[in-house]
């Protein structure tokens, strides 16, 4: 293949992908509208128009905004590729460092964060426009900072250190490079699910231990009949940034906790609290965590070596408008180009995804009643303004979740 060729196949899929991105937005936001005026007839009972409407208003309102970052990020990526920016910014790296090694992580550092730089206007926006005029946003600015800060001071102890140790094994390691690189990836990926829930989320929020002891009695009783041990029952305090709820479990092997946020405790009742547990549980009985991980892996350990085939050929960089090529920059050319090539895996994680939520569903029923997790289910739709009505082809692409109505219509026809 020659340079010019590549060029063409990757103008042509990045097009392609960008507008079957719009087009399903526009689908999506047709369908929307369209069942905008009434509440679908199996929530009549449970949802008011006037939140169906704000659901409506809402997801249509962040699709718009998300139409815009797909344009813009399509011009972003052209501008870093065939525009030459990368390029140019690996030239003023050279001419700032002479190791190899620190010229290509000065280059990737300063793409990322350029990147990021320019996704601010977006991020502020969401947070502060978007999620205000529907009544979520509770952050202020100061500790929009404070995240943003601590953002970068993670990224760049844990970050820095795992780039250095890439690259050094990248040119050093021969052609099987990417096998030393897989292991130390899959290390480092372990090593954040057993530090995160005690070193890295209280960085952001704190969490206290569950008070209500009625509640607490129950889950503990859920826990035991599930053969699910945790280091302990915590509410986050997610009110200071968002009104939305949700809860989880996280963490590894000893250090798995489960997290409620004081949201959803506020909002929901003990049989439903104890209904949503049990659906989390539900993928950690039926080992979801551990499926995703490991497949997570399989194939990453892919892509690093359809990476290795990569990089010795003149094509691919001069194809993407990078004349000197490093191993550095063949790492970020494949993984900022990664996306265009792979966006049909889309809708086949998203229904993967969606498998296991009907099978921790199912689970929930067997463990509580189902009436419970129905109920807890539409406030927490209701709650957090999720539309009821999302385009089906759409919601096949995108949606980790199946849409409500096909949800809980299972639920109600499987166990009600």
């Amino acid at each position: 293949m020659t340079a010019t060729q590549f060029t063409f196949i990757f103008v042509v899929a990045l097009a392609l992908t960008t507008l079957a991105k719009l087009w399903l937005a526009r689908r999506h936001l047709a369908h929307i509208a369209a069942h905008r005026a009434a509440v679908p007839e199996a929530f009549t009972e449970k949802i008011q128009l006037g939140d169906h409407q704000k659901a409506a208003d809402y997801t249509s309102a962040k699709t718009r905004l998300g139409m815009l970052s797909i344009l813009f990020d399509a011009l972003l990526l052209l501008a870093f590729t065939l525009g030459g920016g990368i390029q140019r910014i690996s030239d003023l790296c050279s001419s700032w460092f002479s190791a190899p090694l620190t010229q290509g992580m000065a280059a990737l550092v300063a793409v990322l964060v350029l990147f990021s730089l320019l996704e601010i206007p977006f991020n502020l926006y969401r947070t502060f426009v978007l999620e205000a005029r529907f009544g979520f946003n509770k952050m202020t600015f100061k500790l929009y900072l404070l995240d943003a800060l601590k953002g970068i001071l993670i990224g760049a102890v844990l970050g820095l250190p795992l780039l250095f140790g890439v690259l050094w094994l990248m040119e050093r390691m021969g052609a099987y490079w990417w096998l030393y690189v897989w292991a130390v990836w899959v290390v480092f990926n372990l090593l954040i699910l057993f530090i995160y829930p005690s070193f890295i989320a209280p960085l952001f929020n704190k969490f206290s231990p569950l008070q209500d002891e009625a509640m607490q009695a129950r889950i503990e009783s859920l826990l035991s009949k599930c053969g699910f041990t945790a280091q302990g029952l915590f509410v986050m305090d997610g009110s200071k940034r968002s009104a939305h709820g949700n809860a989880y479990f996280t963490g590894f092997g000893k250090t798995k906790r489960i997290v409620f946020f004081d949201t959803l405790l506020e909002r929901l009742s003990i049989n439903e609290v104890e209904a949503v547990l049990a659906h989390e549980l539900g993928h950690f009985k039926r080992r979801h965590v551990v499926k995703r991980i490991v497949m997570t892996f399989a194939i990453s350990l892919g892509f690093l070596w359809l990476l290795g085939m990569l990089m010795q050929t003149a094509w691919f960089y001069q194809g993407l408008g990078v004349t000197t090529p490093s191993t550095a920059l063949a790492l970020l050319l494949f993984f900022l180009t990664l996306p265009v090539f792979s966006f049909l895996l889309g809708p086949i994680m998203s229904a993967y995804s969606r498998k296991h939520e009907f099978e921790a569903d199912a689970y929930a029923a067997t463990q509580t009643d189902a009436a419970d997790l129905v109920n807890a289910l539409v406030k927490m739709y209701q709650d957090n303004a999720a539309t009821l009505t999302p385009d089906p082809l759409y919601s096949r692409f995108y949606d980790s979740h199946p849409p409500a109505m096909v949800r809980i219509a299972h639920l109600q026809g499987a166990y009600l």
